[in-house]
């Protein structure tokens, strides 16, 4: 199934890198959410888009956005990564169920058995008002996102 621009986000609880609950819903008429999902930690374009937007943190997350990263690694591997990469932003875990968001989402790739790399700007009602789908080699821009979240 594939999302697209206008329809309402699947709602979702995923552990973070501490072990923590972290639902999409939690969000709902009180910030725009930036959704990333990548296809593993510790991997080269992954770490290198994960560090772009600790550097640029403050562009996304603020009074009136939450960015939240989606990979199907274990929530245990996650926070060796953001400790390591210094990450500050909330990396949930789609390990288990496995993939179970990412396929709600349409990004999760059957055979390689991980997320593609899918970005989804979702409004404060819980609607998607922008997304974009790469392939697993392509790193997104950040600039997009600025433009996509000024939009709203």
């Amino acid at each position: 199934m594939s999302l697209e621009v206008g329809d309402t986000a699947p709602d979702f609880s995923l552990k973070n890198q501490f072990g923590e609950i972290v639902n999409l819903g939690d969000f709902k008429n009180k910030k725009n959410v930036l959704l990333m999902f990548y296809p593993f930690a510790f991997t080269g374009k992954c770490t290198e888009e994960m560090c772009t937007i600790r550097d640029e943190r403050n562009d996304f997350v603020n009074d009136e956005t939450q960015i939240l990263s989606i990979s199907c690694d274990p929530s245990s591997s996650l926070k060796i990564f953001a400790e390591q990469q210094e990450l500050t932003t909330p990396l949930l875990s789609d390990f288990w169920p496995h993939g179970q968001v990412s396929k709600a989402y349409g990004v999760f790739l059957e055979d390689s058995g991980f997320a593609n790399r899918g970005t989804f700007v979702i409004d404060k009602s819980g609607i998607i008002r922008w997304k974009v789908v790469t392939s697993p080699g392509e790193v997104r821009k950040t600039s997009d996102y600025r433009l996509a979240l000024s939009a709203l």
